[in-house]
């Protein structure tokens, strides 16, 4: 028999050195670092931004009784005694023309012009409302209330300060006078296309709070109609409009972001204006990459807890 001596134990494990225990922290914090770094730059590809403006160009299309752009390059080339590229232009047009944001000044007097509405009306939520395949080319097909009440039966209520937008599908006609304005006379007599009727209007200022409505044509209001009820009804209320907006078929039906980026004039009742908006799914994949951040770090932690327990025993 092999004698057991009183009080003998098992051999302890030697712990690691106070240098070496530093040694090892310092290796997690770096690994953590670099982990983060690289879920949280991400790539501006993932980020879905979707152009909502038309290019402004001689082509540009403007309410048939104004003058049009006219934009000029008016030099460009390398000057005899300088080794640089030199370009510069000059331009003139009126301000409803391509798309462009009408402020509530056009139609209502003493209401917000360009450069006073609220940035915070600017960069807002936007909901489209698709009435793309009962126009289906038909110019006169217009918005209705009931188009906004069937919408909701789906979507929920429009949310308050949110873009409304109007997605008809006659931004495909772009630039193309006959087809987009219904005429190549500057006659506005001759106009037809899609807009938004004015008990539409009424049901909107009556039951929902927008900032802003939009949409893919010339007009919020009917071409040809008596009185512009759709303008003067919206901007009453402060609610501006935006007109000849583009790529519309890319937006969901919720959950975008629509950034509206008017030029700043004092004083002006519209002005061209670049709007691009970020579709949920670039948000979705970057809260995925910061999930997964997450997980990895709890990872590292874990494992850097457990390595310091052994550590010490």
């Amino acid at each position: 028999m092999v004698p057991i001596l009183s009080g003998s134990s098992a051999p302890r494990r030697r712990g690691l050195k106070p240098a070496h225990q530093s040694f090892l922290i310092w290796h997690v914090l770096v690994v953590s670092y670099f982990l983060f770094n690289s879920f949280t730059k991400g790539d501006q590809t993932d980020l879905n931004i979707v152009d909502l403006s038309h290019v402004f160009d001689n082509t540009t299309i403007y309410w048939v009784t104004e003058p049009t752009l006219k934009l000029n390059v008016t030099y460009n080339g390398t000057s005899p005694d300088k080794n640089y590229w030199y370009q510069k232009e000059e331009i003139s047009a009126a301000t409803h023309g391509g798309t462009h944001l009408d402020a509530p000044c056009h139609f209502a007097k003493g209401r917000w012009c360009v450069s006073d509405i609220p940035l915070t009306h600017l960069v807002v939520p936007a909901v489209v409302v698709d009435i793309s395949s009962e126009v289906n080319g038909n110019p006169d097909v217009h918005l209705s209330s009931n188009h906004l009440i069937e919408w909701e039966k789906i979507h929920g209520h429009i949310p308050d300060r949110s873009l409304l937008l109007i997605y008809t599908g006659w931004s495909r006609f772009w630039p193309d006078l006959l087809n987009y304005t219904g005429t190549e006379e500057r006659d506005k007599s001759q106009l037809k296309f899609p807009s938004i009727q004015p008990e539409a209007a009424s049901w909107l200022v009556a039951n929902r709070k927008i900032v802003g409505i939009g949409l893919d044509t010339m007009s919020v209001d009917i071409p040809n109609s008596t009185f512009p009820g759709t303008h003067v009804t919206l901007m009453e209320k402060n609610i501006y409009a935006l007109e000849n907006v583009n790529n519309l078929q890319l937006m969901p039906p919720t959950g975008a972001t629509v950034f509206v980026m008017p030029m700043n004039l004092k004083g002006a009742s519209g002005a061209p204006c670049r709007i691009f908006a970020q579709l949920p799914g670039g948000m979705a994949s970057g809260g995925a990459g910061y999930v997964t951040f997450g997980s990895s770090l709890a990872l590292i932690l874990a494992v850097a807890v457990g390595l310091l327990t052994l550590t010490r025993t």
